[in-house]
């Protein structure tokens, strides 16, 4: 039932929130804000982007950048106003993966210029070498050998190429892709062309009624309003007020769930306790007994005792419990311990009332005070008098 309450109280505050806010996913999980040129693969047409800059998440919440080559790269970061794209291969293998696409074209986008080197590749022995220069190829190597990238325009002379056998020469590698400590491939592109649209604050978009599909126009951008501001705060004192209705509800589902399970308790043990004999009244009764509770004889911190009478010479002490203390046990203990005493000098229990959260004790009336009264008194010879023991009819 905790579970249930909990779960439906979420689900009640996520359609809440979405309904107010009215927010859509633009971004996977692990990903940087997408917006024009970019579009989700699949997304309405009404929120396409510029062709060739479709995107979409993969299983692992990645934003995935869709390019013409059979290879895909996550997406690390963009840079809308410089028209930047970074990618990187979560399995650190990007230069192996771009030997395989090497020279294809990955329009829209290309290159970095000024990031490109033409790099010759060596197959070393797995001995340990000193590095001048020389950069391991992640993801390439096997037992006994590692592949090296090595920038064309070095001297081979000055490297430490001892057992190394030279591979292959490739032209207008990405710097970046092997040389950098943690290997990124950064890529740019020049249309749409929406760095005006940028230095001035505006939005690049489609433009609506253009004659292609490639026509865009700066938009400007919707001011916030009261409206606007007022509704995360409408979100967040909606949600405030969600919570503390739930947590109200919780207290009192449990409150009303540990009464029932101590009177199930109490219940169980009267069922067990009924051979013992002592009466059953029900709260009626108890208020007749005590004529509405008129004479009250003391108080003490687990209830109120009144005299009471079951007819004109039977007199008893009706001890009725606080409801708000205590979970039943003492009730049970007290039922129980005095139930099973029978003795003269110590006071007999009548019976008992469990009426629903009600509980109550019934005891024979001593009219000559307590029994702390009786063993403090210097003369106790001839004074303690039992009051007379109500035999009860069953």
């Amino acid at each position: 039932m905790q579970q249930t309450l909990i779960s439906s109280f979420c689900f009640i505050l996520l359609a809440f929130s979405s309904k107010v806010l009215g927010e859509k996913s633009r971004s996977c999980k692990h990903g940087p804000d997408i917006k024009f040129p970019f579009s989700f693969k699949g997304s309405h047409p009404e929120n396409s982007g510029y062709p060739g800059f479709l995107v979409s998440c993969n299983e692992k919440q990645e934003t995935i950048l869709e390019l013409p080559i059979p290879v895909k790269f996550p997406i690390k970061t963009i840079d809308y106003k410089a028209q930047k794209i970074q990618l990187y291969d979560p399995e650190n293998c990007l230069v192996v993966k771009l030997l395989n696409v090497h020279n294809r074209s990955i329009s829209p986008f290309y290159y970095s210029e000024d990031q490109m080197a033409d790099i010759t590749l060596f197959n070393c022995s797995s001995a340990e070498r000193e590095l001048y220069y020389m950069y391991q190829v992640p993801c390439f190597y096997g037992p006994g050998y590692q592949i090296y990238s090595v920038s064309s325009s070095r001297n081979i002379e000055d490297l430490p190429l001892l057992s190394c056998t030279k591979m292959r020469n490739l032209s207008l590698v990405p710097y970046s892709s092997y040389a950098e400590p943690i290997p990124n491939l950064n890529l740019e592109w020049s249309e749409p062309n929406c760095r005006p649209c940028e230095a001035h604050g505006k939005i690049c978009g489609l433009k609506k009624n253009g004659t292609t599909n490639t026509e865009i126009e700066c938009l400007p951008r919707k001011k916030e309003g009261l409206k606007t501001k007022l509704v995360p705060t409408g979100a967040s004192l909606g949600s405030f007020v969600l919570i503390l209705v739930a947590a109200a509800a919780y207290h009192v589902y449990s409150s009303d769930r540990k009464e029932k399970q101590n009177q199930l308790k109490i219940e169980n043990f009267l069922e067990d306790y009924r051979a013992l004999k002592p009466s059953r009244y029900s709260y009626a009764d108890i208020k007749r007994i005590t004529n509405q509770f008129n004479d009250k004889l003391g108080q003490g911190a687990y209830g109120t005792v009144y005299k009471g009478k079951l007819s004109s010479e039977c007199f008893v002490a009706v001890k009725v419990l606080n409801s708000t203390k205590g979970d039943g046990e003492e009730f049970v203990n007290e039922v129980g311990t005095m139930g099973h005493i029978h003795h003269v000098n110590v006071v007999r229990l009548v019976g008992f009332c469990a009426d629903g959260f009600r509980r109550a004790l019934v005891y024979d009336f001593l009219p000559n005070g307590s029994l702390q009264d009786f063993i403090s008194s210097a003369d106790n010879n001839n004074s303690f008098l039992v009051g007379i023991s109500c035999k009860i009819l069953l």
